[in-house]
């Protein structure tokens, strides 16, 4: 039934005079004045939707687009969308809604409408709202980095940072690290070796480098050190920007034992001796295993001196038509490395 009251029609008038005010202009082309318009749009709707009726969305959406035809934003779905991103911030805290209120601001709105219709609790949204503001994601990655719930693995690795690393270096260090680590863009057979994950998340280091997060550089694969006249072959070294070290990564196709620690503390000893510079902060290790005990891997860091994470690793296991062992060429590399650059 068409809404035909009084006050529907003083409140029709009262809204459209705000789209006409050249603020509201400005959100076609001003991101933040945008939302900040769906949100003002989101408490109105929300304010009177029960006193008219379910029909009340469909006749506020004809009446919007008969008058401003050239904007887009005023479908019923969209409305429906203003009223959730209201109601989903409003509902919090105040100290939770000044943050939501001020940060969401800066997000395009299909990363918002991502956000309220798959993230059930504050605290978790306003980690992806910052994550993806920090990281520049894009609305896939920021999908993507929801369905392989980012926000339980972030910091969640077994470390001994805060006994090997000063703060705040160490918090920051904990933070760059997850457990797991999803590589569900590897397809490899049940009989696979180290060396055949090693040489698929290098074929794929733009996924491999964002499952890793912001600031990984690839430096090599199989990274060559001599000590004592013998050689060593390091799986993957990296080295993060913002950290401001050098990082080991070796990988185990198995569960962990206590004697893969040992081995990775060796190498990050030989790291700091023979390839970081002085003003490089301590080279840390990431152990990548198939399985794990944490009380094990507890056990294993309490008394190594160097900073060292291990986490678990997930893969997708199954025979792909042309699976790749082999190592990708330099210059495969570097165009990815570039792609990713831009």
């Amino acid at each position: 039934m068409e809404i035909t009251t009084t006050e529907y029609k003083n409140w029709l008038v009262e809204l459209k005079s705000k789209i006409r005010s050249s603020q509201i202009k400005a959100a076609i082309a001003v991101n933040s004045e945008l939302i900040a318009f769906y949100w003002e749009l989101g408490k109105m709707i929300s304010e009177k939707q029960t006193a008219w009726g379910s029909k009340f969305l469909e006749t506020l959406s004809k009446d919007l687009q008969d008058e401003f035809p050239e904007m887009k934003g005023f479908s019923v779905s969209n409305l429906k969308f203003c009223k959730l991103f209201f109601n989903y911030f409003s509902i919090r805290s105040q100290v939770e809604n000044e943050i939501a209120e001020n940060v969401v601001v800066k997000l395009p709105w299909g990363h918002i409408k991502l956000i309220i219709t798959k993230i059930k609790e504050t605290i978790e949204a306003n980690f992806y709202i910052q994550q993806t503001i920090e990281n520049n994601w894009s609305r896939d990655i920021l999908d993507l980095q929801i369905k392989s719930n980012l926000y339980e693995r972030q910091g969640k690795s077994i470390t001994n940072f805060k006994n090997t690393l000063p703060e705040p270096f160490s918090d920051l260090a904990i933070q760059t690290l997850k457990d797991p680590y999803v590589f569900d863009f590897i397809a490899l057979d049940s009989k696979y070796r180290e060396r055949d994950i090693e040489n698929q998340l290098v074929q794929h280091i733009t996924k491999f480098l964002l499952e890793l997060g912001k600031g990984f550089a690839f430096v090599g694969q199989q990274y060559h050190l001599v000590i004592a006249e013998n050689d060593y072959y390091i799986d993957l070294l990296f080295y993060h920007t913002r950290l401001k070290c050098y990082v080991v990564v070796e990988l185990k196709n198995t569960k962990f034992i206590p004697e893969f620690a040992g081995k990775l503390n060796f190498y990050l000893s030989a790291v700091d001796s023979l390839v970081k510079q002085e003003d490089d902060n301590p080279t840390i290790g990431i152990l990548l295993c198939k399985d794990k005990s944490n009380l094990e891997a507890e056990f294993a860091l309490r008394d190594i001196n160097k900073p060292i994470g291990i986490s678990e690793l997930k893969l997708t296991e199954n025979l792909p038509d042309n699976l790749k062992s082999s190592l990708p060429t330099i210059e495969e590399i570097e165009k990815e490395l570039q792609r990713l650059d831009a």
